[in-house]
């Protein structure tokens, strides 16, 4: 069994989709809400429970799996959350390749990004 990398946070899909409002009145149709869509955006971040889905117009091809260190799914501040940077070192350990970094001498707000065996994409995006 290997070590944990930590907490990953809350969990979302980002879906790209093509037009966003039929796309929000389409997840309304399956008993989602929508928790945030800011204003002059291309997304909304789509709920239903603890499920999330985030719908991005033009902003990335192809689907996310997306986690927010430090996050809920409420999008509320989890105390003593696993940095990001400290996930990022745990994966190198495990010499997971990256696709992109985060800065090691940085603090807050950051992502990184990688693939899974099968080319996926995983987000793993702090915004604290």
């Amino acid at each position: 069994m290997s070590t944990s990398t930590g907490s990953l946070g809350a969990f979302s899909i980002s879906v790209s989709v093509k037009d966003l409002k039929a796309s929000i009145t389409f997840y309304q149709a399956l008993g989602f809400v929508c928790f945030a869509e800011p204003p002059g955006s291309n997304y909304a971040i789509m709920k239903n429970g603890n499920a999330l889905v985030g719908l991005f117009q033009g902003m990335f091809t192809g689907n996310i799996l997306t986690f927010n260190p430090g996050w809920d799914d409420n999008a509320k501040l989890i105390e003593g959350f696993t940095d990001v940077r400290e996930i990022q070192k745990s994966l190198k350990e495990k010499q997971i390749s990256l696709v992109s970094e985060a800065a090691e001498e940085t603090t807050g707000p950051a992502s990184l990004m990688l693939t899974d065996p099968d080319g996926n994409m995983i987000l793993i995006d702090q915004h604290v």
